[in-house]
């Protein structure tokens, strides 16, 4: 399946869920999707979340 299938596909069925549950469960559904993608991409390694706490922490001035 090429990217802009994919893309189709999501947008399609986003919109489906929008429609047919409303635009909250559309939205829920939309973050479940990217909090699922974001966890495999951690677990494959591709996302390193151990500095994470630095980087979203308060800036220090040195």
């Amino acid at each position: 399946m090429s990217r802009q299938q994919f893309g189709f596909l999501a947008g399609f069925l986003v919109v489906s869920v929008w429609a047919l549950a409303g635009p909250g469960t559309a939205g829920l559904a939309v973050l479940a999707g990217l909090l699922g993608w974001l966890v495999v991409r951690v677990l494959d390694g591709d996302v390193a979340v151990t500095g994470l706490g630095d980087r979203v922490g308060p800036r220090r001035h040195r």
